[in-house]
């Protein structure tokens, strides 16, 4: 039987508590439907027998305090909801148990904002984290050796997992489960819960905010240049002019300030605009491609594409409430 810890931080998010115990849960069901035994020993393991979450909305009742938990074999992180600082200030006594168990041989899974915690105990550097993509830049501020993906819903590095934005944990699970049940249980409980199962990317939800919480005020200065003059063609080297930067150092600070070299983000900051014309106007792909600043369809189509993962028509079709009802 495989003993999976549910961790209770303070501040937890409920939902992503209880989901994954509902999911873990109906897997023993069906073992024990099917006249096996129960696959999952599952626990929810706190600092304290009772823990309020949710913003104090909800109390927890842990199953064994974290002290008295020797062994495990695959550690939930759920999401937290706050000032992150003091987040992993009160949840600090999960860091330094979370690294043992892993080096004793348990996997460890962060869900959503989760992977703040995870991130803190050095086991993700140098490897691939996904997280909420709205805490993308604060991630990366915090942990700058760790090579977070924003785009992708699912990690998976080393016995580390993690999960993007908001529910789709729920897909983490999932993919836990085929990996320990086998891919029939998972498809069941997918059913069963009415989860689209098998989604890889978070694109599609991605808003564009630029990183601007850095201290180079010569390239935030570029990045509002760049959003205030996205319709128009930029160059590189026209921001190293205007903004007196030689070319090679204006790349070099632009990359290490924001995350994206120049022309992605012009790119991303085009293609924001224009999945705001999609989504709230009745243009054609050709008349928004034009108003971003584009003349060219393919390249339009392809770089729309690559930052969102949907096509034009797909992402218009899919975001579009006036087209959907027409």
């Amino acid at each position: 039987m495989k003993h999976i810890s549910i961790l209770v931080p303070e501040r937890a998010i409920m939902g992503s508590i209880e989901g994954p115990r509902q999911l873990f849960t109906q897997v023993n069901q069906f073992f024990t439907a099917r006249g096996k035994e129960p696959l999952f020993d599952i626990q929810l393991v706190g600092l304290k027998s009772e823990t309020v979450v949710s913003g104090g909305i909800y109390t927890i009742h842990s199953d064994i305090l974290l002290k008295e938990v020797k062994h495990t074999d695959l550690i939930i992180i759920p999401a937290i909801d706050g000032e992150f600082q003091s987040l992993l200030e009160i949840n600090k006594d999960f860091i330094p148990w979370i690294s043992k168990q892993y080096h004793n041989g348990a996997e460890v899974a962060s869900l959503c904002m989760g992977a703040f915690i995870l991130a803190s105990t050095g086991l993700l550097d140098g490897k691939k984290c996904a997280t909420h993509w709205m805490a993308a830049n604060e991630f990366r501020r915090m942990f700058p050796d760790v090579n977070l993906i924003p785009e992708r819903l699912i990690t998976d590095e080393k016995g580390l997992y993690s999960s993007g934005g908001a529910f789709s944990y729920l897909n983490l699970i999932l993919y836990l489960i085929e990996k320990y049940a086998g891919r029939d249980i998972s498809i069941l409980c997918a059913k069963v819960f009415a989860i689209e199962i098998d989604r890889e990317s978070q694109s599609p939800f991605i808003i564009f905010q630029g990183q601007k919480e850095h201290e180079d005020d010569s390239i935030r200065k570029a990045q509002e240049f760049i959003e205030s003059n996205f319709r128009d063609k930029i160059t590189v080297d026209q921001l190293a002019d205007t903004f007196a930067i030689g070319r090679r150092n204006l790349e070099r600070r632009f990359k290490k300030a924001t995350s994206n070299t120049v022309m992605e983000y012009i790119q991303r900051v085009k293609v924001e605009a224009a999945k705001k014309n999609f989504e709230t106007s009745k243009k054609n792909i050709n008349e928004v491609m034009y108003d971003v600043g584009y003349s060219d369809v393919k390249a339009f189509r392809t770089i729309f594409k690559k930052i969102t993962g949907l096509s034009p028509t797909d992402y218009r079709s899919k975001y579009n409430k006036e087209l959907i009802v027409a």
